[in-house]
């Protein structure tokens, strides 16, 4: 499927890919080697959990309606990161996995943004493509501060 087709395609690849964020950040705390980023995969992990809450209930209450003109154009491919964990990755590919996965994430929410015919909805798409944005950062001061300073 190259395009979301209705609103609920779109939540439904949102809530998977919070659901597959939160996943991924659980495995990463298991690796961790530092306490420090151990707290920090677990603390990302529930708030991709909070995330996949907030979609599941704005589906449910299906209060996000869009026409298929507004969303036709937002193909999934855009927000799709093609690699996942696999074994035991370096923590330099962790940390390089994470910030592409973050960036995906806040595309969508930002589109999403745009998108929302309310400024309620536009509100919690901004506010998650700014937890996302958050992420990122954090990935991008960790991986300056391990693994930039040893190359």
């Amino acid at each position: 499927m190259d395009k979301f087709k209705s609103i609920e395609e779109i939540l439904d690849f949102a809530i998977k890919n919070e659901i597959r964020a939160a996943e991924f950040y659980e495995e990463l705390s298991d690796q961790a080697k530092t306490k420090s980023m151990k707290e920090t995969f677990e603390k990302f992990s529930k708030e991709e959990r909070g995330h996949e809450a907030r979609l599941k209930k704005i589906k449910q209450e299906g209060k996000f309606k869009a026409s298929n003109k507004d969303i036709i154009d937002m193909k999934m491919s855009d927000y799709l990161v093609k690699s996942n964990p696999k074994g035991k990755m370096t923590y330099q590919d962790a940390l390089i996995l994470a910030m592409k996965r973050e960036k995906a994430a806040y595309k969508l929410y930002k589109r999403l943004e745009k998108s929302a015919p309310t400024p309620d909805l536009k509100k919690i798409f901004k506010k998650l493509a700014n937890e996302e944005a958050n992420h990122k950062m954090n990935f991008e001061i960790e991986y300056d501060d391990f693994i930039y300073i040893d190359n």
